[in-house]
């Protein structure tokens, strides 16, 4: 094996095991937003240690759609995350009680004035 193929092996392995961690913290956590964290942010990191590593194993030309791809979920994968906590909150999903601090809260009182 060259070392071409040992960075690649590393690069997906890691890159897996965020996706199980992200995939057991998603199962394990009590609340809706620490499981939006936990859906966000090692499936993000996963990803793109995926798309590392199957870019070290193709030629550079054919990496640039890997390099798009990896841009596009770390722009959207917050915002989404953003997106679906707010909505959570408004809905109910969220137990106000274990929040430290509650900003929305202010500001939509804020803007119901």
């Amino acid at each position: 094996m060259s070392v071409r193929d040992w960075i690649s092996a590393v690069l997906l392995v890691s890159g897996a095991l965020f996706c199980v961690i992200g995939a057991w913290g998603m199962v394990r956590l009590p609340d809706t937003l620490s499981r939006l964290q936990a859906a966000t942010k090692p499936q993000t990191l996963g990803l793109l240690l995926i798309l590392a590593g199957t870019a070290v194993r193709l030629e550079p030309h054919f990496a640039v759609g890997l390099v798009l791809a990896g841009l596009f979920q770390v722009i959207t994968a917050p915002v989404l995350s953003q997106l679906f906590g707010r909505a959570a909150y408004r809905t109910g999903g969220v137990d106000r009680s274990t929040l430290v601090v509650d900003e929305l809260s202010q500001r939509l009182r804020a803007g119901r004035e």
